[in-house]
């Protein structure tokens, strides 16, 4: 193989994980703010058609079940994008990232915390394991073929907000 094509094959793997970590920061960004203005089609708009959705795990298994095609990926989501939201503040954050690529497939895996504060006041806090199966498309778009979310640990807490005043150096200076 020629050293142009060998860099070319490189270059191709550099933008397609980042393309790939795009995606998922996107996913993020919609999730944390799920509600009835969402536009869902952009958040469906990250799968493939033929995608998997799906919580792994006792407890994520038993929680959020298997969800096969766009269009019940979809109808899961659109659950969360009632006329009353189901979270009132929601931040997901990722971390540990791994994506390798191989030709027109990719594998990704991310740790994740999620903060979340429900509709009727009560706050949790989730960490879970992601392996992220992704399809490039004949567009040249990385597209998920399979989501999947497993549960490390959750658990509640009191909340989040507090009114406290913000402990910074030389804060009554000014």
């Amino acid at each position: 193989m020629q050293q142009w094509e060998q860099i070319l094959q490189r270059l191709e793997k550099l933008e397609a994980s980042n393309s790939i970590r795009n995606s998922m920061n996107r996913y993020m960004q919609i999730c944390d703010d799920l509600n009835a203005a969402t536009n869902l089609d952009e958040l469906m708009d990250l799968f493939d058609q033929d995608a998997i959705w799906e919580g792994v795990g006792a407890r994520y298994k038993a929680s959020f079940g298997r969800y096969e095609g766009k269009d019940k990926i979809a109808a899961m989501f659109a659950s969360y994008t009632q006329q009353d939201a189901h979270f009132a503040m929601n931040a997901h954050f990722v971390s540990s990232e791994q994506i390798e690529v191989q030709d027109d497939h990719a594998t990704a895996h991310w740790l994740m915390l999620q903060t979340s504060t429900f509709r009727d006041q009560r706050a949790h806090l989730n960490a879970a394991k992601l392996s992220v199966a992704y399809k490039k498309q004949a567009d040249g778009q990385w597209k998920i073929a399979h989501f999947q979310t497993e549960n490390i640990f959750s658990r509640p807490v009191s909340y989040w907000e507090s009114d406290a005043t913000l402990p910074v150096p030389n804060a009554d200076k000014n």
